[in-house]
Formats: structure tokens, C-alpha cells, sequence
């Protein structure tokens, strides 16, 4: 699946704001722009959501209930250090501004502010850090999420619809635990009740072509929850003990997939 040039593509947006007046203002904007809005009400339920879901960019208010703002930015940022943040805040004090920025916030803007300048600004983070989403990376393997093909140690893997979407997700959500019944719901559309082992079968499909044999280098078993491709500090430290693609080496070609 390629996009055509000039399409715009749909980035998810999460926008941190206590104001629920203000939030809707800016999910009605924003969704004009073709992304898709999630709202958070409060500074744990934005950490909350950034971890189940990491969106292409949050918009913060630093006056956030429960967690303020700057705390939440900071635990963002310990999630994943690339994705673009915009702080939103009224305060006026040149320190917080600046404690922001020094924290890993990407743009900031003090209230009130023009939602048309807003929108311009949303458009320029997402073009600086589009290319990098767009190519999610584990080591030697490199998903593109825009031609939808994959390859490792620079050789073509042929993935299936099915397991393309499954590396992806274990892709964003790289250094995280993505259980069974998240990856049910999101691939499969399928509840918890409906008893399948068809997330190991895809697994096996992918390990096999990863050339990435249990316990698996690339995606590890987090033992009665799910699967994780780890962040790449881990997979520097133990390459040492990892067994490389061999060059020239011929991929396996897998049983068919089963859907």
C-alpha cells in the first residue's frame, strides 16, 4: 500500500487539557486537519494514554490536575525521547518556559494563542519527525511504514497484511509489554472471550522469518501477558551473545498464513 503524493496521511494527536471547552476547540480544529484527537482530562491519564497508544504528537497544558504538567512531560520523555511535544501554558515566568524546552518539549506556546498558528505549528513538528515514524528501526531490522515492506541486515522480508500490522505494533510500542488481548483487539478485532492462540501463530510466522528463533532475540515472551521488541540499549548489550544474520544467508519461507 503506497500513499500518493500530496495525501495526507492521519497522525494521531493527544491533547492534554484540563479545559474540556478548550480541548474540543482544539480536537474540532485539529480533525479538520484529517488527524485523528484523543483527549486526556488530567496529567495521568495523558502518561496514561501516551503509553497505551504513543501518539505522533501531544499537545500539554502545563496546568494539569493530578500530574502538572512538567511531570507529565518528563515521564513522556522516559517513554520515548523522539516523539514531538508542544507546551501549551499561560504561565508567563521565562523559567518554566525554559524548563520545558530543557526537558525535551519541541515547541511551546502561551495562552491565549491563534488555533491558525497552532494548527501551522502542529504541521511543521510532524513534518520534522515524520520521516523517522515513518521508518520504525530495531537493530538490523527496519519496518517502512509507508512503502509497507520490511527488511533486515538490509535483505526484503515478505510480510502478509496480518503480520505487517503485527510488527508494527510491537514497533511503536518498542521497550513495552503489547499483551495478547491488546493485539487481538487491534489486529484481529477479536475479544479475549473468543479463545485463540492465533497472536502465537503469528509470532512464530514472524520469528521464523526474522530468522529470530525462540526465546527470540528481536521479539521476546513476556511470560502469561504478550510480546516486546526491546528498546535498543537492551539489544546493544546482549548483541555480543546474538547470533548475526549470516551473509547471504536464504530466508525460510513459512507455512501460509492462516488469515
Amino acid at each position: 500500500m503506497r500513499i500518493a503524493l500530496g495525501e495526507r496521511m492521519q497522525m494521531r494527536l493527544l491533547i492534554a487539557e484540563d479545559d474540556r471547552s478548550l480541548s474540543a476547540f482544539l480536537s474540532r480544529g485539529l480533525e479538520a486537519d484529517g488527524h485523528r484527537v484523543l483527549l486526556a482530562h488530567d496529567g495521568a491519564a495523558a502518561v496514561e494514554a501516551f503509553r497505551a497508544e504513543p501518539p505522533d504528537l501531544t499537545i500539554l497544558d502545563l496546568n494539569m490536575p493530578v500530574k502538572d504538567g512538567e511531570q507529565v512531560l518528563e515521564e513522556v520523555r522516559a517513554i520515548d525521547t523522539e516523539l514531538p511535544v508542544l507546551v501549551l501554558t499561560g504561565r508567563q515566568e521565562v523559567d518554566a518556559r525554559v524548563r520545558c524546552l530543557d526537558r525535551g518539549a519541541d515547541d511551546l506556546m502561551t495562552k491565549p494563542f491563534s488555533l491558525h498558528e497552532l494548527r501551522a505549528r502542529c504541521r511543521a513538528l510532524l513534518r520534522r519527525k515524520r520521516e523517522a515514524r515513518l521508518r520504525l528501526r530495531a537493530g538490523d531490522l527496519e519496518l517502512d511504514r509507508l512503502d509497507h515492506t520490511a527488511q533486515r541486515a538490509g535483505r526484503p522480508i515478505a510480510l502478509t497484511n496480518k503480520e505487517f500490522a503485527l510488527l508494527e505494533s510491537l514497533l511503536l510500542h518498542r521497550g513495552q509489554c503489547v499483551t495478547r488481548v491488546d493485539l487481538l483487539d487491534s489486529i484481529w478485532n477479536l475479544e479475549q472471550a473468543q479463545t485463540t492462540n492465533i497472536v502465537d501463530v503469528y509470532v512464530n510466522y514472524l520469528r521464523r522469518k526474522l530468522m529470530d528463533p525462540p526465546p527470540g532475540r528481536l521479539i521476546r515472551t513476556v511470560r502469561g501477558r504478550g510480546y516486546m521488541i526491546p528498546s535498543e540499549a537492551e539489544l546493544a548489550g546482549d548483541a555480543a551473545s546474538a547470533l548475526p544474520v549470516a551473509k547471504g544467508a536464504v530466508l525460510p519461507s513459512p507455512a501460509a498464513p492462516l488469515s
